[in-house]
């Protein structure tokens, strides 16, 4: 089975969001529901210099994430009607809206915010990868709209040769809880972001 993942360079994510407005507009996504987020990471602590004097030590960026489309998916197994799953062909973590029941239960089982919860239709969303551009060999709207080509996608495998292994950054969780399909470059801030006592700054945008 092939498997599907993302690439994310935050070094180069400008925080722009036109990767989240893109992925709302191909969707048609109420107000309130976000398939991809822009996390504005940021932080920084004073530090007494040896002439005396203070400086800043600042840490500062951006982390555009959605579905992660994992090899071990924390909300398949939680989903109790088997609503969601990994379909074979690229190894994508769907939904079968018809066997929704909106418990909510594969919400709280993502370490990562994927699923979203549509109170209209009482059913939970979530990022598809885009199937259907996919099948007529098109990008994901998120890595075809992406000014500063941040984003990438692809099979795992390739991404992995052409970027790297990385599959975590701060803040997010730890990829030996679900396995998350995906490849990082991270920003050079990102290895003070905990020390410097960085936070979300952007909680209510993005429900953290």
């Amino acid at each position: 089975m092939a498997q599907f993942g993302f690439f994310i360079d935050t070094s180069a994510c400008s925080g722009c969001k036109t990767c989240q407005v893109a992925c709302k507009d191909k969707n048609n996504l109420e107000p309130g529901i976000l398939w991809r987020r822009v996390y504005e990471i940021s932080g920084g602590n004073w530090e007494k210099g040896s002439n005396g004097g203070w400086k800043a030590s600042l840490s500062t960026y951006n982390l555009s994430v959605a579905c992660n489309h994992c090899e071990e998916p924390g909300c398949v197994e939680a989903c109790p009607t088997k609503a969601l799953y990994k379909e074979e062909k690229r190894g994508l973590v769907l939904i079968d809206e018809d066997k929704c029941i909106g418990c909510r239960y594969c919400e709280w089982a993502c370490p990562y915010g994927a699923l979203q919860f549509d109170r209209d239709r009482g059913i939970m969303s979530k990022c598809d990868f885009c199937v259907d551009y996919l099948d007529v060999g098109s990008s994901p709207s998120c890595v075809a709209s992406c000014p500063m080509r941040a984003l990438d996608f692809g099979e795992i495998s390739e991404l992995t040769l052409k970027y790297g292994n990385m599959k975590h950054i701060y803040p997010m969780a730890d990829p030996e809880i679900t396995k998350p399909c995906l490849v990082i470059k991270p920003h050079p801030e990102a290895e003070t972001a905990r020390s410097n006592n960085a936070r979300v700054a952007n909680k209510e945008e993005v429900k953290q």
